[in-house]
C-alpha cells in the first residue's frame, strides 16, 4: 500500500524540518557522487517563511520531501531548487508531485518569469521535460552573479570556471511562459527525440557529458603539473 502524502505550500511551523532537509540533500549528493551547492538550515527556513517552498509530509507528520523557489534578475527568472525526497519514501512518485506543485507555485507568484534549473539527476531532467522545460545552453539562464556564486561550494566549480560559465556537469533546462502564447521556443541542444518519455536517453547524456568534461579537466591538470 502506497503512503499517503500531504503536499502543500510550506508554513512557518514547517521550519522545524529544515535540518532534516539539509542533511538529506547532502547525503543524497554524496551517494550520487555529484557536486551540489550547499544549503544551510537557516536558508531553508527563510524560504519557508517567505512562502516560497513546497513540503510533503505523511499524515502522521513525518517529513517526506521538499523543494523551494529562488528569484533572480529582479524577477525575470525563477528556479525550483533543492528538490529532495527522503530515502524512506523514494520510488513512490513523490518527487514528480513535489516538482509539479513547486512549478505551479512559481507560475502563480511570478507568471511572467522564466523558470530554470541546473541538475545532474536524470529523473529530475525527465520530470522537468514533462512540465515543459527545454534543455538549453547556459547563456540562456540568469546571469545574476549571486546565482553563480552559489556554485562555489560545488566540487565541480573549477570546471564551470574553466568553461567560463558556458558549460559544466549539470544540464540546464528552461521553461518560458511565452511558449504558451504560441511563440517558438529557442533552439535547444537535443532534437528529434521525445525526451519526456526516454529516461535512458537522459542517463546516457549525463554520463557522456560527465565523462567528457572530467577527462578534459584531468588532461588539463596533468599539463599544468597538478
Amino acid at each position: 500500500m502506497k503512503t499517503q502524502f500531504i503536499i502543500k505550500e510550506a508554513q512557518a511551523a514547517d521550519a522545524s524540518y529544515a535540518q532534516e532537509i539539509v542533511d538529506e540533500i547532502s547525503a543524497s549528493a554524496q551517494i550520487r557522487g555529484t557536486g551540489i551547492a550547499k544549503r544551510t538550515p537557516e536558508y531553508i527556513q527563510s524560504k519557508i517563511e517567505e512562502g516560497k517552498a513546497i513540503i510533503a509530509t505523511t499524515k502522521k507528520g513525518e517529513w517526506a520531501g521538499f523543494c523551494y523557489i529562488e528569484v533572480w534578475s529582479h524577477g525575470q527568472f525563477v528556479a525550483n531548487s533543492g528538490l529532495i525526497v527522503s530515502q524512506k519514501f523514494r520510488g513512490e512518485g513523490l518527487a514528480k508531485r513535489i516538482k509539479e506543485a513547486t512549478f505551479n507555485l512559481s507560475g502563480k507568484k511570478y507568471p511572467e518569469a522564466k523558470i530554470f534549473g541546473l541538475t545532474t539527476g536524470a529523473a529530475v531532467l525527465k520530470i522537468n521535460s514533462e512540465l515543459g522545460y527545454k534543455p538549453v545552453v547556459y547563456s540562456e539562464l540568469t546571469q545574476d552573479e549571486e546565482f553563480w556564486g552559489g556554485c562555489k561550494s560545488c566540487v565541480n566549480f573549477d570546471i564551470l570556471t574553466a568553461k567560463k560559465r558556458q558549460n559544466c556537469i549539470c544540464t540546464a533546462m528552461l521553461y518560458n511562459p511565452a511558449w504558451e502564447k504560441n511563440q517558438k521556443p529557442k533552439r535547444t541542444q537535443w532534437k528529434g527525440r521525445e525526451l519526456d518519455k526516454d529516461l535512458k536517453l537522459f542517463e546516457r547524456w549525463l554520463n557522456f557529458k560527465k565523462n567528457i568534461l572530467l577527462k578534459r579537466e584531468e588532461k588539463k591538470n596533468k599539463r599544468n603539473g597538478k
